[in-house]
C-alpha cells in the first residue's frame, strides 16, 4: 500500500479540483431554474432569520442521548467552525476530509467548509487505513477530521500512522476523549474558542461560488475500483430541489435517515435537503432498529429515507412492538435492488407505500416512483427521472428482459467528473459523448416512462447473452431456506463464466434444491446457478450494498473472504 501511495504522490495524481462546469451548461441549467447563484450557506442564513428557534438537527448518540440544535445555534457554530478552519490555514480550494460518525458536527463542518470555499471530502467510518491513505493522497487533503475511537477501531492512531506518507496533510483533528500530542483537539479548537469574534467569518459576508468543486464523494467500489466523484453545490441542489418541490417540504417536516452523513445519500437527505426546506434533520450515530423506531416517533418524523435492509429490520421490530409511525407520510428506499417483499411488508404495516428510487454517487437526482403510481408499482419499477435528468437506454436491437439496455444519463444533478482513486484517470463528463454518463447499470423500460434495474455491468454474468442477476436473486429469495443471496460470476474451465449462488440460509439447502426451485418457476435453464456457497452473512458496506467484488475475488482466487479487502 505504501508504495502505491508514494507513486500517487510522486506523480502528482490529484483530482482536478479547479474544474468548473462549461458556460453553456451553466446557462442552460440556470435558465431551467435547477441551478442558482447561492450555496447552502444562503439557506442557513435564510432560516436563521425566519425561524431561529426552530430545531434544525436532532442527533441521537448512543452514549450521550439526543442533542437538539436550533437554526440560530447551527448558524453560530458554522461561523465558529469556519473561523477555526481559517486559523488552521484552510483557504478557498483547500481539501478538508471528514471521517466522523453521525454527529451534529458533520453537518456544521460541511457548512463551515462551504462558507470559506474549502472542498469537503466526507468519508465513512467504515473506511480503513489502506483505503483512507489512497483517498487523502489522491486529493492532497490539508486537514483530516476524525474520531478518536469508534466501534472498536482506533481511527486517530490509524491516521497518525499514515500521516508521514501524506506530505500535503497539515493537521490531524481528533474529536473524542483521547487526543494525543501532534493532534488538534476538536472540542477545544472548534467548539470552545469564539473564533467568529476574531476572524469575522460571518454568514453575511459575500463570496459564495456554487459552481466550484465543493464536495468530493467516493463510490462504494462494490463492483469495481472506487472513484472520486466531483460535485458542486449546484449539482447537489439540482438533486434536492425537485424533491423539496414535489414533496412540498417545509419547516414543519422532519427527515430521518440512518445512513452516514459522510456518504452521498446522507449529505443529500440528512444535510442539504432539510436545510433547503428549513426542515429538521433527524439522525443517529449507531443503527439499532428499536432505538430508531423510538426516535422516529419521538421526533415526529414525517419522512423516512433508508435502504431495504434498514426498512426490513425496522418493520420487524415495529411488528413485535405493535408500533406504527403516526407522523410519517413519505418513505423512500433504493440505492440497492429493492426486494418486492420489503415494499409489501412496509406498506402493509406502516400504511405508507414506499417509493423506490435509483441514484448513485455520480447522479444526485436519479429516478423515483410517483405517489400517483399504482400501489404495487414500486415492486416493479425503480421510477422515472426527475425534472433535471435525461435518460438514454442503449442496446443492440429491441430492448427486452433477455436483452436489456445500458443506462446513460445527463443532467444538472450529474457530477462534473470522476477520478479513479488508484490511477488518477480522470473523466470530465462535458468532454465525452455530449455530456452523457455511462452509469454501468443495466435496465429495461418499466412501461410508465421509467426504468427497472436488471443488474450492473460489474455484476454481469455470461457472454453475449446475460443472466438477469436481479431477477434470479429475487426468485432465489422466495425459496423458504434462503434468507439472503448474491449471484456472482466465476470462471468456467473453458474461459467463460458461470453463476454461483452465495447464500445465507435459514435452513439446510443444496444446489439441487435451488435449481429445482427455479425450474418450478419456469426460469431459463442457463440462468440457474451451477455452484452454491454458504456464508453466515454477506459482506456489505454502510449503504447495505453487497460487496460483490470481494465475493468475486473469493470465488476466483480461493482467498479467504476476510483477506479480500473492499476495493
Amino acid at each position: 500500500m505504501a508504495n502505491l501511495t508514494e507513486e500517487v504522490v510522486r506523480r502528482g495524481v490529484t483530482a482536478p479540483l479547479g474544474l468548473r462546469p462549461t458556460p453553456r451548461w451553466a446557462r442552460i441549467y440556470r435558465s431551467r431554474g435547477v441551478w442558482r447563484d447561492q450555496t447552502p450557506v444562503s439557506d442557513l442564513r435564510r432560516w436563521r432569520r425566519r425561524t431561529p428557534d426552530a430545531v434544525a438537527i436532532t442527533a441521537h448518540r448512543a452514549e450521550h442521548g439526543v442533542r437538539h440544535l436550533t437554526y440560530r445555534e447551527y448558524a453560530a457554530y458554522v461561523e465558529r467552525f469556519a473561523g477555526a478552519l481559517h486559523e488552521l490555514g484552510v483557504r478557498r480550494g483547500d481539501v478538508v476530509a471528514i471521517q466522523l460518525p453521525n454527529w451534529w458536527q458533520v453537518s456544521t463542518l460541511i457548512l463551515a467548509c462551504a462558507r470559506i470555499g474549502a472542498v469537503t471530502v466526507p468519508i465513512t467510518t467504515s473506511i480503513r487505513p489502506r483505503e483512507l491513505e489512497r483517498m487523502l493522497a489522491m486529493l492532497g487533503a490539508a486537514v483530516c477530521v476524525t474520531v478518536d475511537r469508534w466501534l472498536g477501531f482506533d481511527h486517530s492512531a490509524a491516521l497518525a500512522e499514515i500521516a508521514p506518507r501524506l506530505p500535503h496533510l497539515r493537521h490531524r483533528v481528533v474529536l473524542g476523549d483521547h487526543v494525543q500530542d501532534g493532534e488538534v483537539d476538536f472540542v477545544r479548537h472548534f467548539e470552545d474558542v469564539p473564533w467568529e469574534q476574531w476572524h469575522g467569518i460571518s454568514l453575511d459576508d459575500p463570496g459564495e461560488d456554487p459552481d466550484q468543486v465543493s464536495l468530493v464523494t467516493f463510490t462504494s467500489g462494490t463492483t469495481g475500483s472506487p472513484k472520486a466523484v466531483l460535485h458542486t453545490f449546484n449539482t447537489f441542489h439540482a438533486g434536492c430541489s425537485p424533491i423539496a418541490i414535489e414533496d412540498e417540504l417545509g419547516p414543519d417536516d422532519r427527515l430521518f435517515t440512518p445512513h452516514p452523513l459522510t456518504h452521498g445519500w446522507g449529505v443529500k437527505f440528512g444535510v442539504l435537503l432539510p436545510l433547503l426546506a428549513g426542515a429538521r434533520s433527524v439522525v443517529m450515530d449507531t443503527w439499532e432498529p428499536d432505538t430508531a423506531l423510538r426516535l422516529l416517533v419521538s421526533s415526529g418524523a414525517t419522512a423516512l429515507v433508508a435502504t431495504p435492509a434498514f426498512l426490513s429490520e425496522l418493520t420487524s421490530v415495529a411488528r413485535q412492538r405493535c408500533e406504527r409511525l403516526p407522523t410519517v407520510r413519505r418513505i423512500v428506499t433504493g440505492a440497492v435492488p429493492v426486494p418486492p417483499e420489503v415494499i409489501t411488508e412496509v406498506g402493509e404495516w406502516f400504511r405508507v407505500v414506499p417509493q423506490t428510487a435509483w441514484g448513485m454517487s455520480e447522479v444526485i437526482g436519479g429516478t423515483r416512483t410517483r405517489i400517483t403510481d399504482p400501489v404495487d408499482w414500486p415492486t416493479r419499477s425503480d421510477g422515472c427521472p426527475r425534472a433535471d435528468l435525461e435518460i438514454d437506454l442503449r442496446g443492440d436491437g429491441e430492448i427486452t428482459p433477455e436483452r436489456p439496455a445500458r443506462l446513460y444519463v445527463r443532467g444538472a444533478s450529474v457530477c462534473l467528473a470522476t477520478v479513479n482513486r488508484d490511477t488518477g484517470a480522470t473523466v470530465v463528463l462535458a468532454e465525452h459523448d455530449h455530456g452523457w454518463y455511462d452509469t454501468g447499470d443495466i435496465v429495461v423500460p418499466d412501461g410508465r416512462d421509467g426504468i427497472r434495474l436488471v443488474g450492473r455491468t460489474g455484476d454481469r454474468i455470461g457472454g453475449l447473452a446475460m443472466i438477469p442477476v436481479l431477477d434470479v436473486e429475487q426468485a432465489l429469495r422466495r425459496h423458504p431456506a434462503v434468507r439472503e443471496v448474491a449471484l456472482v460470476g466465476y470462471p468456467d474451465p473453458h474461459g467463460g463464466e458461470l453463476a454461483c449462488a452465495v447464500v445465507v440460509p435459514d435452513a439446510p439447502v443444496t444446489l439441487a434444491d435451488l435449481r429445482h426451485h427455479l425450474a418450478t418457476l419456469q426460469m431459463t435453464e442457463w440462468y440457474r446457478p451451477s455452484r452454491l456457497e454458504i456464508l453466515p452473512a454477506l459482506p456489505r458496506n454502510t449503504m447495505g450494498k453487497v460487496e460483490k467484488d470481494r465475493l468475486r475475488r473469493w470465488l476466483r482466487d480461493g482467498t479467504a473472504l476476510d483477506q479480500c479487502p473492499p476495493g
